[in-house]
């Protein structure tokens, strides 16, 4: 079992950055592909970005590729989300989520977060 903890979300004009952390409890961090979603009102949860166990792969959805970067850092059991260049339309609910292996689709994630309130003003 893993429990995860999100925190860095906030108010940011657009064009402006922010940093995500998800904190992992438990020592079998190293042993989960993690991923970021995000939850729009109205919306379904999509997928944002994954990565590796070890952190050598990574993965982004077409509408984040190039402003924003996933990481971790399996020493501290965290994994990060740069947020750059951020536009109205990131705004949502952020979640970090656990996975055996990294996958695109909520249902292949058995362990998520609480969330936190990311939201860009025009």
């Amino acid at each position: 079992q893993v429990q995860l903890v999100e925190s860095g979300g906030g108010l940011v004009q657009a064009g402006g950055s922010l940093r995500l952390s998800c904190a992992a409890s438990g020592r079998t961090f190293s042993s989960y592909a993690m991923g970021w979603f995000r939850q729009a009102p109205g919306k379904e949860r999509e997928f944002v970005a994954g990565i590796s166990r070890s952190g050598d792969s990574t993965y982004y959805a077409d509408s984040v590729k190039g402003r924003f970067t996933i990481s971790r850092d399996n020493a501290k059991n965290t994994v990060y989300l740069q947020m750059n260049s951020l536009k109205p339309e990131d705004t949502a609910v952020y979640y970090c989520a656990a996975t055996t292996y990294i996958a695109t689709w909520t249902l292949a994630y058995d362990h998520w977060g609480q969330g936190t309130q990311v939201t860009v003003s025009p």
